[in-house]
């Protein structure tokens, strides 16, 4: 049972036509053969492993749905969950402080989904604490040596990490102290420098004896220490997504060489053990993995993730390195559009109406001009489709008693609304189509 907020969430990102970041449960179809794969590798990465997985698909296959469904269910068993997307001017992949600094901003966990980065370190803190006070030897009331204590414990949990990257601990000890003397401006200085953040002020800085902002290695070495943090604090591991890796093709030369490389240094350093409890998922077009500008410009990234997909796709092996999600057809379609009137219309006084309104028929209905209207192309056709069906359809019958979207509904669909790639699918296919 979905609750009133929950319920509400999911109806307003469909509204606006975006993809909801909780509740995809309810609407997910098609990806549930994927579930008991990935529940096997949260399991063996819960246990010290890590992973990484590429998924394939077209637009419109729900590539972002698949990797917000996947958060959410890594969530619920006690993973933190964050979601990178990649672009050339604000987080090229090959530039891991900004990576790093987005990963860290949108970290989410089963509390908050995202922003919980300074309460999983408070948590942290916490967590030694009563590791310190647990064997009795020391006076819960004397601040000064539990403060003393913690420290010593927090060195030893971060060793490995203290041989490449000592200003990380350095900084996380500056911030414990600046908390226990209520300095809190030094606080909060401490914790941004830590997650990434740059313009922190030199005096903060100085305070915990790190000079500039926190670099390429640095970053790498931070990510390790946040792992060990997560798992120290009782978390299952790390379930980081980046998705729209393809934007790489469109970039300069040199910043796609650059991020390609990235990519494979990634997985050559988790399959080294170097990020226990890291699951790393990038999300892409076929075009990305298999066209000439995307991951066959570098052999060694394209023998990991070479995968075989000539086989009928029933007899896909989603624990392959590569998984495919299978583009919407017309049944996924009006499977999607049912639940979303279902969703829409439970508990509501009204739900006898909508649903005697908006019926199965009419949504199919509906599917259809959407998907003519985008040239036939059903894989283009979800976004849109379920962006009408909220907000001009189901909303209506809602708002006004005497609405019947087959009378007093026409789908129109406006350049400003679509994306470039539905603007692509509902262009003119031939010479006759174009008004002069």
């Amino acid at each position: 049972m979905i609750s009133a907020n929950r319920r509400e969430a999911i109806i307003g990102s469909l509204r606006r036509g975006t993809v909801p970041n909780a509740g995809l449960d309810a609407l997910a179809v098609g990806i549930d053969a994927f579930a008991p794969s990935l529940d096997a590798e949260l399991k063996s990465i819960a246990a010290g492993g890590g992973a990484f997985k590429a998924v394939r698909g077209d637009y419109g296959s729900g590539k972002t749905f698949f990797g917000r469904w996947l958060q959410e269910r890594a969530r619920s068993q006690g993973f933190a969950t964050s979601e990178v997307q990649i672009s050339e001017t604000e987080t090229p992949l090959h530039r891991m402080e900004t990576v790093y600094r987005r990963l860290v901003e949108r970290l989410g966990t089963s509390d908050s989904t995202q922003g919980a980065f300074r309460s999983v370190v408070d948590g942290w803190f916490y967590a030694l604490e009563q590791d310190v006070l647990a064997d009795g030897s020391l006076d819960p009331n004397d601040a000064q040596q539990l403060l003393v204590r913690t420290e010593e414990l927090m060195e030893t949990r971060l060793a490995a990490v203290n041989r490449f990257a000592p200003a990380f601990s350095g900084v996380l000890r500056a911030y414990r102290r600046a908390q226990a003397s209520g300095d809190t401006g030094m606080a909060d200085g401490l914790i941004a420098w830590l997650a990434g953040q740059p313009n922190v002020a030199a005096g903060v800085k100085r305070a915990a004896g790190v000079k500039g902002d926190l670099d390429h290695f640095g970053a790498s070495n931070f990510l390790a220490g946040l792992l060990v943090i997560l798992r120290d604090s009782g978390y299952s591991g790390l379930v980081w997504v980046l998705d729209e890796v393809e934007t790489l093709q469109r970039m300069r030369g040199d910043t796609r060489e650059k991020g390609l490389n990235a990519l494979r240094q990634w997985i050559d350093e988790i399959d080294a053990g170097r990020f226990p409890g890291l699951y790393l998922i990038a999300t892409g077009t076929p075009v990305f993995f298999d066209g000439p500008q995307g991951v066959q410009r570098l052999a060694p990234l394209a023998q990991r993730l070479h995968t075989d997909f000539a086989t009928d796709r029933r007899f896909d092996n989603p624990r392959a390195p590569q998984i495919r999600l299978a583009p919407f057809d017309a049944g996924a379609l009006l499977a999607v559009g049912r639940r979303v009137r279902d969703l829409f219309a439970s508990g509501q006084p009204t739900e006898a109406r909508l649903r005697a309104v908006v019926t199965d028929s009419y949504i199919e209905t509906l599917a259809q001009a959407v998907t003519g209207q985008l040239g036939g192309k059903v894989g283009m056709a979800p976004r849109l489709f379920l962006k009408k069906l909220v907000a001009d359809v189901l909303d209506r019958v809602e708002l006004h008693e005497d609405f019947d979207p087959r009378r007093h509904y026409a789908l129109t669909l406006s350049e400003s609304e679509l994306t470039v790639q539905e603007r692509a699918a509902a262009a003119a296919a031939s010479v006759d189509d174009i008004e002069l």
